[in-house]
């Protein structure tokens, strides 16, 4: 399975390490394990509210499509790492991914 580790902007959260099988997208991990994440549209790649960070394991995940990029722009302090956890299919099943996910306390939406 892959091997994914959630590290927060919000130092209060210490990082969390969890376990999933490819095809999964890192929005359904983060689902599936309580993470708190949010994603106003379902994940659907219809906003920016899922957005995230990949530090590590990018080239193991589905390439970025020209939809996500321009939602992208839409989030809170992109980068040039900045993705949407929606769009972040897990291709491997030996991945080792590392997200940071940004302070979620300025974003209004839905929660799992």
């Amino acid at each position: 399975m892959a091997k994914i580790t959630f590290k927060f902007e919000e130092e209060a959260i210490k990082p969390i390490t969890v376990e999933a099988e490819e095809g999964y997208s890192l929005l359904e991990v983060t689902e599936d394990h309580d993470i708190h994440l949010n994603h106003n549209c379902g994940g659907v790649c219809a906003c920016s509210t899922c957005h995230i960070y990949i530090d590590k394991g990018e080239d193991q995940l589905e390439e970025i499509s020209d939809k996500e990029e321009d939602f992208i722009d839409r989030a809170i302090n992109p980068r040039l790492e900045s993705r949407l956890a929606c769009q972040c299919i897990i291709l491997e099943k030996d991945a080792e991914i590392e997200v940071t996910i940004p302070d979620q306390s300025g974003i209004i939406g839905h929660e799992h």
